[in-house]
């Protein structure tokens, strides 16, 4: 899992399409169904930390481009 894309077809391979209008809010939505996931033992420990990692990444560079 490598992009912010990938992780939305995860999360919709498994009926979750979040779409809240704003996206710092869709990410951390995203994070949440994402720990669901991983809690309900549907998704593996490497497929809930690559998730993680794209989504805290996508999270960074969304803040860093607010500030501009």
């Amino acid at each position: 899992m490598k992009s912010f894309y990938d992780v939305q077809q995860l999360l919709k391979a498994y009926g979750a399409i979040i779409y809240m209008g704003e996206r710092l809010l869709d990410i951390e939505m995203m994070e949440l169904e994402v720990s669901e996931l991983y809690k309900a033992k549907i998704i593996e420990v490497d497929t809930y930390r690559d998730a993680l990692l794209v989504l805290r990444a996508e999270r960074e560079k969304e803040k860093k481009k607010r500030r501009e």
